[in-house]
């Protein structure tokens, strides 16, 4: 069943910013904060939505990719 996102609503992770002198367990509060659906979020023109299976890559791991 394939959910509908309201993509007006989502966060540009573009936008997003976290101290990276922050603990890491604020720098994560901080990130869901601020993007608010880790799963559904804006890269631009491009709508991101991040699904993972029970063996697959971490959030983490993913995101890394993305940004290297």
């Amino acid at each position: 069943m394939s959910e509908r996102i309201d993509t007006a609503e989502l966060v540009d992770i573009r936008d997003v910013h976290v101290d990276s002198a922050l603990p890491k367990q604020e720098r994560i509060a901080e990130y869901l904060r601020q993007i608010k659906d880790p799963y559904h979020f804006k890269c631009g023109p491009f709508t991101i939505t991040a699904r993972f299976t029970e063996d697959g890559p971490t959030l983490e791991e993913c995101l890394r990719r993305l940004m290297t």
